[in-house]
């Protein structure tokens, strides 16, 4: 038997996640915010159902960045009653909004590995080209 209320925590992040994605994809209209590019990257619901930290990443500049938290923050309360109506909890959170540059970092981070992989052929070419006296 499991100790605590883990397995209910986990499930419930899941559902608030899924159920917060729809929102913002198909139900907010606030031109600030572009679903396209905006994704929760990691949702945290306290254990009282009080609180739900959500982590929003927005692939685009960094003005933009800010104009979809802004949006985020000004539909806040359109969005917990679309929350509240969508799921059955005992309270309905009030959402934090933070922003989370982690996948543009590992963007980022993939570009720089490649361009050294690719800088690692061109110099294994080379050498290959110089040993056959080329």
């Amino acid at each position: 038997m499991r100790k605590g209320n883990s397995f209910r925590g986990g499930r419930t992040n899941s559902d608030v996640q899924r159920a917060l994605s729809h929102i913002i994809m198909y139900e907010v209209k606030d031109p600030r915010i572009d679903p396209v590019r905006t994704t929760i990257t990691k949702l945290e619901v306290t254990k009282d159902l009080k609180y739900c930290k959500v982590y929003i990443s927005v692939l685009d500049k960094e003005e933009k960045k800010t104009d979809c938290i802004k949006g985020l923050e000004s539909a806040k309360g359109f969005i917990r009653k679309s929350l509240a109506d969508s799921l059955n909890l005992r309270n309905t959170p009030e959402l934090i909004f933070t922003l989370d540059n982690s996948i543009e970092y590992g963007v980022e981070m993939s570009k720089k590995i490649d361009e050294i992989l690719g800088n690692d052929k061109l110099d294994e070419e080379d050498e290959g080209l110089n040993d056959n006296g080329l």
